[in-house]
């Protein structure tokens, strides 16, 4: 499986969340205060998540793009020492649009950085600021167990859509549970490879100024069906609800957790749509519910005709009986 279709799986998971988010912010201007702060912190909590995925996705695109790293017979060689991926024409071809990446064979622990340089390639976003893949001389990405450091370092993004910015930085456990390459999936192979990813010190600085801490806890499931399926899930437990994907304290200083109720399962067979799942963020305002995956009238459907004909359900419930909901094309 080509690491491009696994951005493609992003983008199609960040794109409906993000929807998701502005249909609650138009729709409900006349809120109270608390539940304009529920919706601030949904579009915070979204647009976290599909950073984070999108940085994930670089590390897996750094490492996999590298034999010495991965372990595989496949992709770029890689001159000993310090080797500088896409800044010069006589090294190995960039595979982040928007990066250069620097990779170091000699140091022990082993570093591949992701340096980002600000370029518009995405059309949404810019970003700035580095990712810093460590590990230790002898691991390879694709041995069942190998794990991996990821540390985020200033990176800074900037929607160019109104100027506002998120910058974090902390670091990340990145755990290649099953073993093997995704590169590796198909028909024969169908899988699944498991990666995790999990962080207890991830700071966040919002626009207003505000920093503060977040947790995470995914796992990712890979595997093969007509095509590249990969399902997320959460892997905490707190006070008996269990799936909570991330957890911490939103820029109000209100605690949050984020539950995956059902797997979010994105299909490439389905135009690398996010085909099914439901998840539940929960503060001290409210819950917000959202299922995925749905027709026009609310009802599961399978593959659309089109990238455009899926919906999802949105259900806000405020701790004082206050209602809303709304379907809406993602």
């Amino acid at each position: 499986m080509k690491t491009k279709n696994i951005q493609h799986l992003l983008v199609a998971t960040s794109l409906s969340l993000l929807l998701f988010a502005c249909s609650k912010n138009n729709s409900n201007s006349s809120s109270t205060p608390s539940n304009s702060d529920l919706q601030t912190q949904s579009t915070d909590q979204t647009e976290i998540t599909a950073e984070t995925d999108a940085a994930f996705n670089d590390v897996n695109t750094a490492m996999t793009s590298q034999a010495t790293v991965s372990g595989a017979s496949e992709g770029s060689s890689l001159r000993y020492g310090v080797t500088v991926d896409g800044g010069n024409q006589d090294t190995v071809k960039s595979y982040i649009c928007d990066a250069v990446v620097t990779i170091d064979t000699v140091d022990n622990p082993r570093t591949i950085t992701i340096n980002y340089n600000g370029a518009n390639c995405s059309l949404t976003r810019t970003r700035t600021g580095k990712v810093v893949i460590s590990f230790a001389k002898g691991v390879t990405w694709r041995t069942q167990g190998a794990v991996v450091t990821v540390t985020f370092d200033s990176l800074k993004i900037t929607r160019l859509s109104n100027g506002k910015t998120l910058t974090l930085n902390g670091t990340h456990t990145y755990t290649n549970v099953t073993g093997g390459s995704l590169a590796s999936l198909s028909a024969s192979n169908a899988g699944p490879i498991i990666h995790t990813v999990t962080s207890n010190n991830m700071s966040i600085t919002f626009d207003n100024g505000a920093q503060r801490s977040w947790n995470i806890a995914r796992q990712r499931s890979f595997t093969y069906s007509s095509g590249l399926v990969m399902t997320e899930t959460g892997m905490q437990t707190q006070n008996g609800v269990s799936g909570i994907s991330e957890w911490g304290t939103n820029r109000f200083g209100n605690a949050f957790t984020m539950q995956i109720v059902n797997g979010l399962v994105i299909s490439q067979s389905c135009f690398f749509q996010l085909t099914t799942g439901q998840v539940a963020l929960t503060n001290v305002a409210g819950t917000t519910d959202i299922t995925f995956g749905l027709d026009a009238n609310g009802n599961s459907t399978g593959c659309p005709v089109s990238p455009a004909t899926y919906y999802f359900k949105l259900v806000w419930t405020g701790n004082g009986g206050k209602t809303y909901t709304t379907i809406q094309a993602y």
